[in-house]
């Protein structure tokens, strides 16, 4: 793959791919109640050509951004990312080593073999890899290339938990109690947790992103949680340091977007609200909070902008704060980088940070002040993963259907007048998901006059979202967004565990939306049914062939709320003129087509949207108000056969462990004859960055170990087995 399409005289530089043009639009500011734009500022000579040093949505975004200005970009890519979007749509591409990050997007050798290459004059670095690397930044200025972003003892002091809390305390800004060291041993760690008094948070002194990240309640939890931070943050940043500090019970975690140049010029873009998290990494994000009024909202800028300024910081960057129930606010941390969720901010400022970033680094003063900063609506993104809802595990393959919701349009982006879609992503049909690198498949972001219609068109939004081939978390986000608490903005850092105690079990449908999903199911049936009758042409000459009675029976996957009805169709000639059950006549309506992926349909005049997904027999598996459900429609004598059917014996596995997901076995706790106890670790597997503890299903002895530290499994790979239970 290197090698291929290769041009001029270097290994590794290769043509584009040929991508659909995009539209381009013009960038557009909205605040305080009136519009302006920053065209006036367009024709400034900024860069000829950028190297995004990354992948996926975040380099396609940055793309966006620079063929609006008119810079050509460049793509380096791994070999197993060789056919990535984001190479297709730069200008040019660089393969820059095999598929593992620590060989190819962290080396920075490569990207400045890459820089030097192409000829480019600057690197955006996206989030994530190298993008908060003080390293990479003093490379790139020994090679004379501008590094979008701050400087390196920015990079430094503001990477280093440890050295920033210091900084935040210097420039009055509130901190959360703590240890003001490095934490060496995990006696040192057991000692300062019941210093200063559980709960606490144990966290990577030098990284982010949720990884290294563990909240103790008690001693063998703080013993655990050092483990499993230290080796998580060593493989995920190379740099195993830990802090200890006070967990702050019930907050919310509050982030401040800021941008400052060159120039002392340093102003807030407002807040984002992440509180939605599992394991430290955010789920649901909105803008702005639904908990700020504006005097906590301007003292949490001031402060986060006092922060910037006490550091000398260019670039775009992020303050995070938590938040307790009384508005108290603590600096968390600062993320100098582009930020995941950084659309919702563009959202409702209006603000391109990306142009902004650019601009920056160009030696431009920012072009925008305080005052014209603003809040036009309100907007939500959600965060979609290849990952199982349920286990929250992630999940690898290949994308066998793809289709997104439906986007504005880049020229409509600031008329409210209904809700605007976007949707930020890297991957495409026939891709795949791989194992070497974040499950994240796109940010779909809906953006509205209020926070309702936006929620609401999120919701519409994840039920037209067509992913198959890869498990996925849209069952869980469209779940999210219809809770009663979500609603109110009743919600903090521990709101997927107290929602979900027992883990999440697919949406719960109402007396309504089980109605509705018993229609739908029965239009997909006699669709279905005309079908196969008009290709035999049967249907008008067999007397009483059109069924009538019919008996519809829908299973949540994972969930007991299984419907069972009994249908009666009433015909019209060769059309259905209304279904009957529950005790109700009711007229359904569709224009779905046997094969069509999404049906869009009508009972009583109320639209409904279901996914088509697969079948299995006679068995149709839909996604209805996000969740999967088995659906069967029998006329009365085929349920009266299926009834006498022999029930099919179930596979006993309780006395083996299989790999949940593709990964590497870190490290095994147990070996062959040994005696376990059921929930007690077995295993360490580490998959998407992220260490995942497999623990024994039962108590009992280990019969056989499939297994050994380094291999790398594939997902449902038999790794133990137990001897069986004896029968007495």
């Amino acid at each position: 793959f290197c090698r291929s399409l290769r041009t001029g005289d270097t290994q590794g530089r290769q043509q584009k791919m040929p991508l659909p043009v995009l539209a381009a639009g013009r960038p557009w500011l909205r605040a305080s109640g009136r519009t302006f734009s920053t065209a006036a500022v367009a024709h400034e000579k900024l860069f000829d050509k950028i190297l995004i040093a990354n992948r996926g949505e975040i380099a396609l975004r940055v793309m966006r951004t620079c063929k609006r200005l008119g810079i050509k970009t460049v793509a380096v890519h791994s070999e197993a990312d060789a056919n990535a979007l984001h190479t297709r749509m730069a200008d040019e591409r660089y393969c820059i080593g095999p598929a593992p990050s620590a060989q190819s997007y962290l080396v920075v050798d490569k990207i400045i073999e890459a820089i030097n290459a192409t000829g480019a004059q600057a690197v955006h670095p996206g989030y994530g890899f190298l993008s908060e690397k003080a390293k990479f930044r003093a490379a790139l200025d020994k090679n004379g290339t501008v590094f979008i972003g701050p400087q390196v003892h920015a990079l430094t002091s503001m990477g280093d938990k440890l050295e920033s809390k210091k900084i935040a305390r210097e420039a009055k800004v509130n901190t959360i109690p703590g240890v003001k060291g490095e934490i060496k041993t995990v006696e040192e760690a057991v000692r300062v947790a019941n210093e200063i008094g559980y709960p606490v948070m144990i966290k990577a002194a030098g990284g982010g992103g949720g990884k290294g990240m563990r909240v103790a309640w008690n001693d063998e939890e703080a013993r655990e949680g050092y483990r499993f931070s230290k080796a998580e943050s060593k493989s995920s940043f190379n740099d195993d340091r830990l802090l200890i500090e006070k967990f702050v019970e019930h907050p919310r975690h509050i982030e401040i977007q800021l941008l400052a140049d060159r120039f002392g010029n340093a102003i807030y873009l407002n807040e984002r609200e992440c509180s939605v998290q599992r394991r430290n990494q955010k789920v649901v994000e909105e803008a702005p909070s639904t908990f700020l009024d504006p005097k906590t909202r301007k003292a949490m800028g001031e402060q986060a902008v006092a922060l910037a300024k006490a550091v000398g910081y260019e670039s775009a960057g992020t303050v995070e704060f938590l938040v307790d129930p009384k508005k108290n606010f603590y600096f968390l941390e600062m993320n100098t980088r582009l930020q995941v969720e950084h659309p919702i901010s563009e959202c409702i400022t209006g603000v391109d940070i990306v142009e902004q970033m650019i601009r920056i680094a160009a030696g431009k003063p920012l072009s925008i002040t305080q005052k014209d900063i603003g809040i036009n609506g309100w907007a939500v993104e959600s965060r979609v993963y290849a990952e199982d809802p349920f286990m929250f595990l992630p999940s690898t393959g290949r994308l066998i259907t793809y289709i997104e919701p439906e986007k504005t349009p880049v020229e409509q982006k600031h008329d409210l007048s209904t809700p605007r879609v976007r949707v930020d992503s890297g991957v495409y049909e026939g891709g795949e998901i791989s194992m070497f690198y974040d499950p994240m498949i796109c940010k779909l972001v809906t953006h509205a006059k209020t926070r309702q219609e936006a929620l609401d068109q999120m919701a519409k939004s994840l039920d037209s979202y067509v992913i198959k081939g890869v498990k996925h978390n849209v069952p869980l986000l469209r779940d999210i967004i219809r809770q009663e608490r979500f609603v109110k903005g009743d919600i903090n850092t521990n709101f997927i565990p107290e929602v979900y105690p027992g883990g999440f079990q697919g949406y719960q449908l109402d007396s309504n939306e089980k109605r509705s999903i018993v229609a739908g199911a029965t239009m997909m049936y006699f669709k279905r049914w005309l079908q196969n009758m008009t290709v035999s042409n049967a249907h008008n000459f067999v007397p009483g062939a059109k069924p009538t009675k019919l008996v519809v029976e829908v299973k949540n996957r994972r969930a007991e709320n299984n419907l069972k009805e009994a249908v009666t169709i009433n015909w019209n000639g060769n059309a259905v003129e209304s279904i009957e059950f529950g005790g109700k006549v009711s007229k359904v309506e569709s224009n779905w087509g046997v094969g069509d992926h999404l049906a869009r349909y009508t009972l009583d005049g109320t639209d409904y949207l279901m996914q088509h997904l697969d079948r299995d027999g006679a068995t149709l598996r839909v996604r209805f108000c996000g969740s999967e459900f088995d659906v069967n429609v029998r006329t009365e004598a085929e349920q009266k056969a299926f009834e006498k059917l022999p029930v099919k014996a179930t596979v006993d596995k309780s006395s083996e462990l299989y790999t949940p997901m593709p990964g590497t076995i870190i490290s095994l706790s147990v070996k062959v004859d040994q005696e376990v106890v059921e929930g007690s670790e077995v295993a360490v597997m580490e998959a998407m960055k992220m260490q995942n503890k497999l623990l024994a299903p039962r108590s009992g002895k280990i019969k056989a170990v499939h297994a050994k530290v380094g291999d790398r499994m594939e997902g449902d790979s038999l790794i133990l087995e137990f001897y069986p239970v004896e029968k007495k």
